[in-house]
């Protein structure tokens, strides 16, 4: 190294004070935006290198950052997300539970309700066949279930127990090709028999032409199958078309629309009466009429009878309540002991009279001898003990009956109504 330096030593010093001179000459000159040259050229040669180095630092920075020092809380990470999904899975657990306790709870009350003896199960099975709708439930004959025992829930029939094992049995739903029940209409007491189709819909056979049964209504077991107590739930009539010799009806089960986890197995059954067909018209909320329109009591002069529009009943009903106002009485109100409206005093019904036609205000004295009278056939009074002709009909004069004479005689002219004067 000496040896070299040595050798270039002239060439080195010469080097040397040539830099010197180039930095004093950078030093003093300046550029056109009056900057030292010696900035300029320090600036651009050290950009790129603090670029590169800081470049460096932050890649090693935030390497360091998010790989490095955030080790632990990617674990951490993790493992609030495992916890996030078992808090998920045991909020959905404690849902079934909740439900199933509800539906346990529903099933003891329609237990308490119902006189027949029954058992509880859950559906733990579904039959592997697909053309059958069979189920397994954990129910067998330890618990005291047999074969051919009835399946329901509060909703309705489900099915009937068609094997019995040791802990478990099957059960064959109502919805499948060989189920068999009777069956009565709530209504109309049809008694028919309900049959799976193997398909979400039943039908209901042997309903005769002449039985009448209709859309919507309910039926219930009829007992007769020695399986289903009488009185339990059955579904609700979809259609109903006449056919010969039976009808053709079509049956939505109730038991089946909510679903099948928990049932009731009836053990020991005990017949039940068809309960009462429900209200089929409900009360309907009718405004009342605007005031001073026609037709209606506002409208109407007092003492008349109203300008009622409808039936005759709300005309005869309007009448009654026009004579109960004028009488200052007002129809539920009031105790016992309050004096009733008379009736017997109704406001004459509102007429309009007839063209050409006189009223007739009273008796039309005859000027020459007896009035020739014709008879009417039970005449309509207007006040008391005056009659009312029609129109174009002559008055009679009134007669006087002479007491012991056992016949009418007819007054003279000119003798007042009431008998000659004394």
């Amino acid at each position: 190294m000496e040896s070299l330096l040595n050798r270039y030593r002239n060439i080195t010093v010469l080097l040397l004070v040539i830099f010197a001179q180039l930095v004093l000459l950078a030093i003093q000159v300046k550029n056109g935006a009056d900057v030292p040259l010696i900035r300029v050229w320090t600036v651009t040669a050290v950009t790129p290198v603090a670029r590169l180095v800081e470049g460096m630092r932050g890649g090693g920075s935030g390497f360091l950052h998010n790989y490095v020092l955030l080790r632990d809380t990617s674990a951490e990470n993790r493992h609030l997300q495992t916890e996030v999904d078992r808090l998920k899975l045991d909020n959905i657990f404690l849902k079934n539970e909740l439900n199933r306790a509800d539906r346990a709870k529903a099933l003891e009350v329609f237990q308490r309700q119902t006189a027949s003896k029954m058992v509880a199960a859950t559906i733990f099975m579904v039959g592997a066949v697909s053309n059958s709708k069979v189920v397994y439930v954990d129910r067998g004959t330890l618990s005291g279930v047999q074969r051919g025992m009835g399946v329901v829930t509060p909703d309705g029939i489900v099915g009937k127990v068609i094997a019995a094992y040791p802990t478990a049995s099957e059960v064959l739903l109502v919805t499948d090709a060989d189920f068999a029940a009777g069956v009565i209409s709530q209504k109309n007491l049809a008694h028919g028999t309900l049959k799976g189709q193997g398909t979400p819909m039943c039908k209901m056979d042997y309903v005769a032409f002449e039985d009448k049964i209709d859309p919507g209504e309910l039926l219930f077991t009829s007992g007769d199958d020695r399986i289903f107590p009488r009185g339990f739930p059955v579904g609700v009539v979809k259609a109903a078309r006449v056919a010969q010799p039976f009808k053709e009806i079509l049956v939505e089960p109730s038991g089946l629309q909510r679903g099948l986890e928990d049932v009731l197995i009836v053990v020991q059954g005990a017949h039940q009466a068809i309960p009462d067909t429900p209200p089929v018209s409900q009360p309907v909320y009718i405004a009342p009429a605007p005031p001073g329109n026609p037709g209606t009591d506002s409208g109407a002069p007092v003492g008349a009878a109203p300008r009622a529009t409808g039936t005759e009943a709300d005309k005869l009903r309007a009448i009654y309540k026009s004579a109960a106002e004028a009488q200052h009485h007002t129809f539920g109100e009031g105790g016992p002991g309050i004096k009733l409206p008379d009736f017997t005093r109704l406001p004459a019904p509102s007429a309009t009279p007839n063209a050409g036609s006189t009223p007739n205000t009273g008796a039309t004295p005859s000027t020459g001898g007896a009035a020739a009278v014709t008879p009417s056939p039970k005449p309509p009074l207007n006040k008391p003990g005056t009659l009312l002709n029609k129109p174009g009909t002559p008055r009679a004069a009134p007669e006087a009956v002479t007491p012991g004479a056992g016949r009418r005689s007819t007054p003279a002219a000119g003798t007042p109504p009431g008998g000659p004067p004394h």
